[in-house]
């Protein structure tokens, strides 16, 4: 057996494979002697066929199943020993010609070769990593939210303002059909907030979309509707009362904050709001982290101009599928992928480059950290080492899991990496601020 490559240009080659007889006749001869020891054959009895009747009926299928094998295993072995870097799939080239009588074969493979670049983390950049503060406003409204929460709820027959209202926003036409609980101070428009005053349950209040809220973003939440449909949004909704309750907020005393945070630990309204500080802020770091990783992504896509062999690509996505695409689908399936195959690659010179690795106990370390975190908000704030040793060796004999695992460290990991070489400018904001940065003015 022969194998030689052909470099086309940077990102494309060709590999031929050239086949001989002496390379597949053996194992050809074996398995035909396997059939004919087997086969069930009208008139013969069993292993009695005659080799030239198996031949005949079989021949030309073990040739091509055995010198398929072949291929395959020698091919594989060839990009190895070779240390190509190929996307996607070695892709045959068919000829119209092939004949399966000849003693010799030769096969051609198209590949897409990964191309050659270097990532650059250092040096001048607009990216922005946001630390977002819980302002006053955002604490006093957490304070009457809670004591709402654990005030004494009675029913009402009228809404009035500070009122709660539970009902559904409907619209068929946009497929508008969502569960709410409200309170009239939500709305931006005033005329909206004073059409619910003195309705009851059952009655129905129209509700402009235009100008409702101070950020259409609500949009999405109050309707259940995608950040695109919201975007100039002007039609009405139906507001179906089904419920009015007024509350009486719970007193800021002992006894709530040792409901909130167990006996003793907040004795007073300034560390009440200290502590819901530090829980808001936690979780705004998370959301500042996602959104400089999203940042960085798109930063390095567009710093480093990855070529790709297109065409190969398009080609190998018509095949790679349960159900082979068109042409022109392979092209929209190409467009839609093809900044995540740039980034996939930048993203493995800067694991190699900074040597990043996961490894198992490091899985199981972050694997125990979540079933922590996950056990205390059901109250089991101090769980046994053993307990979450067992569930945790649950979690690792599912391989999906581990999978995922594997993705949130390694993403972690780039994370610091971004934080620490890409030179990002750090600005304080409200979590408000930050909405706006994220999603923009609408």
């Amino acid at each position: 057996m022969n194998i030689t490559k052909n470099n086309i240009d940077a990102l494309n080659a060709v590999v031929t494979v050239e086949v001989a007889k002496n390379d597949y006749a053996e194992k050809v001869e074996k398995v035909l002697q396997d059939y004919r020891k087997n086969a069930n054959i009208p008139g013969f009895r069993k292993g009695q066929v005659p080799m030239s009747l198996v031949q005949k009926q079989y021949g030309k299928a073990v040739l091509a199943e055995e010198v398929n094998k072949l291929i395959q295993e020698s091919l594989n072995k060839f990009l190895v020993e070779e240390k190509l870097d190929i996307l996607g799939n070695p892709l045959p080239k068919f000829t119209e010609d092939f004949n399966w009588d000849a003693d010799d074969f030769k096969f051609e493979f198209e590949l897409g070769l990964a191309p050659e670049f270097d990532v650059n983390l250092e040096g001048k950049n607009d990216l922005t990593y946001y630390n977002i503060v819980a302002d006053d406003k955002l604490l006093d409204e957490q304070v009457v939210r809670i004591q709402k929460q654990f005030g004494k709820m009675s029913p009402k027959a009228e809404v009035a303002q500070g009122d709660d209202i539970r009902g559904t926003f409907v619209n068929e036409e946009k497929g508008i059909n969502k569960p709410a609980q409200i309170t009239l101070d939500i709305f931006e428009n005033k005329a909206v907030a004073e059409s619910f005053i003195g309705k009851k349950a059952g009655d129905v209040v129209a509700v402009p979309t235009k100008g409702l809220f101070n950020d259409d973003h609500k949009l999405m939440d109050y309707m259940g509707l995608g950040h695109d449909d919201v975007h100039g949004l002007d039609i009405n909704v139906d507001f179906k009362i089904e419920e009015v309750t007024t509350t009486e907020p719970a007193e800021l005393n002992q006894e709530l904050f040792d409901k909130l945070f167990g006996e003793g630990k907040v004795t007073s309204t300034d560390e009440l709001k200290a502590k819901i500080k530090e829980d808001a802020e936690k979780t705004f770091a998370q959301h500042a982290d996602q959104k400089f990783y999203n940042d960085a992504t798109e930063f390095l896509i567009n710093a480093h101009q990855v070529e790709l062999p297109a065409e190969f690509l398009k080609r190998w996505i018509q095949t790679v599928g349960e159900t082979p695409l068109t042409a022109e689908q392979a092209e929209v399936e190409y467009a839609r992928s093809e900044n995540g195959l740039r980034y996939q690659l930048i993203e493995s010179k800067i694991i190699t480059s900074n040597n990043l690795q996961v490894t198992f106990d490091d899985l199981k370390a972050y694997a125990g950290d979540i079933i922590r975190k996950q056990m205390a908000q059901f109250g089991q704030m101090d769980p046994t080492q053993e307990d979450v040793d067992n569930i945790v060796a649950r979690v690792m004999t599912n391989q999906d899991e581990v999978r995922r695992l594997s993705e949130q460290v390694m993403s972690e990991r780039l994370l610091n990496v971004f934080k620490e070489k890409l030179n990002a400018t750090t600005k304080e904001v409200t979590y408000e601020d930050f909405v706006k940065a994220s999603y923009g003015e609408m």
